[in-house]
Formats: structure tokens, sequence, C-alpha cells
């Protein structure tokens, strides 16, 4: 899940060849990588994806800071 979800934000939302390898544990929103626009698309990516609704509430930067608490909460709701 971790790698898959890895790949989908390099080559879907960042897509920025000169940026090189996303790591797990980095600071996705802080850094600016996504913005709210790329947020919302990786919510819905997830929610296809791996047929999951994410309510309103659980949309917050501790769980998805970077690629690894975004893994960890899944595994709870899964």
């Amino acid at each position: 899940m971790k790698e898959e979800i890895l790949l989908y934000v390099q080559n879907e939302l960042i897509n920025d060849p000169d940026l090189g390898a996303l790591e797990s544990d980095e600071d996705l929103l802080g850094s600016g990588l996504l913005d709210s626009l790329g947020m919302m698309r990786l919510v819905g990516y997830i929610e296809e994806r791996f047929e999951l609704k994410i309510p309103m509430e659980d949309m917050v930067i501790e769980n998805f800071e970077s690629i690894d608490t975004l893994v960890s909460y899944l595994e709870k709701k899964l």
C-alpha cells in the first residue's frame, strides 16, 4: 500500500522530474509538495483504490502529513 500511494503522489500529483525520489516520511503539506487540490485528488484516489470512505473529520494534517502517517491512518481504518 505504501509503495502504491508513494508512486501515485510522485507520478500523478507532484510530477516534477527535478525533485528526485519522494521519501515516505517527507512532509507533504508543510513542504508545499501538495496543495489543497492535490490533497483532494489524493483522497479521491485512496477512496476509489482501496474502497474506503474517508470522513471529513479525518482529513486533518496529522493523518496526511506524510505517506507514512497516511498509511498508518489507513491501516487503522482497514
